[in-house]
């Protein structure tokens, strides 16, 4: 079911966003080569427990995951793009990681994610990662009432497209409020002016994630972790956005870099 929040709802939604924000922009400037992948899932449990905040993930088990997750982030290296299940891993030079976090805030959830290269980058790793987030800004320009949810997928696709990127459609945004997925599903390509009209008080994730010359996944033996089935590289950008009269308003904003 499709639920729409009040202006009052989505003022109170703020904090998890703020919060959201503040973990992936200490997680962001902590990624760096020599780092394990425990310790950046170590410091957002440290700010959950701080914040007096709650996990999206650590017990989630929908039907695609082996088991309960049983971390607070996920953190998606090189070929893996999606779900990845932190383990004991040191970044190396040159690695491409994705960080995805969602936690709950005074029972309302926000829900994001930032692609960074820790130490030297290859170039081809800065461009997948510059067009993964023009093609999420493309989408949030999109969200606005009397647009359609095909207007978001489509100016996410076009942007990928343009880049010869090719898209899966398996996994994408959704809608965020008292749960961290909900209706409706938000494809990472459409048809502009189909599907469900947008109004206010919609809130959902827009979630754009793009590998460099495959759009075919496997999942690890973890049972978790998504990798391109040719080994190549994986970007993913996301923010929880609200639909109001005055257009888009991006709940998990981080500063810049």
């Amino acid at each position: 079911m499709i639920e729409l929040r009040t202006p009052t709802q989505i003022e109170q939604m703020r904090p998890a966003g703020r919060f959201v924000a503040d973990v992936l922009t200490a997680l962001r400037d902590k990624i760096a080569v020599g780092v394990n992948l425990l310790e950046l899932d170590e410091l957002a449990h440290r700010m959950i427990r701080e914040r007096g905040a709650e996990s999206c993930y650590i017990d989630y088990h929908p039907s695609f995951g082996a088991s309960p997750f049983g971390k607070v982030l996920c953190t998606s290296v090189n070929d893996a793009v999606l779900h990845g299940l932190p383990f004991d891993y040191v970044i190396a030079d040159g690695d491409l990681v994705s960080v995805d976090f969602a936690a709950s805030v005074d029972g309302w959830v926000a829900d994001s994610a930032l692609s960074v290269v820790a130490g030297t980058p290859d170039p081809a790793d800065l461009e997948l990662i510059d067009v993964t987030t023009r093609a999420l800004a493309a989408g949030i320009e999109q969200a606005r009432p009397g647009q359609r949810l095909g207007d978001i997928s489509a100016a996410i696709g076009d942007v990928a497209r343009a880049a010869g990127l090719g898209v899966n459609l398996q996994f994408g945004g959704h809608g965020v409020g008292r749960t961290m997925h909900g209706e409706p599903h938000v494809p990472n390509d459409g048809r502009p002016g189909r599907g469900l009209k947008l109004r206010p008080g919609l809130v959902i994730a827009i979630e754009p994630w793009f590998l460099q010359t495959t759009d075919e996944i496997y999942t690890d033996d973890d049972g978790w972790t998504l990798r391109s089935k040719d080994g190549s590289r994986g970007a993913h950008m996301e923010h929880t956005v609200a639909i109001t009269a005055d257009g888009p308003l991006v709940l998990t904003e981080r500063a810049a870099s």
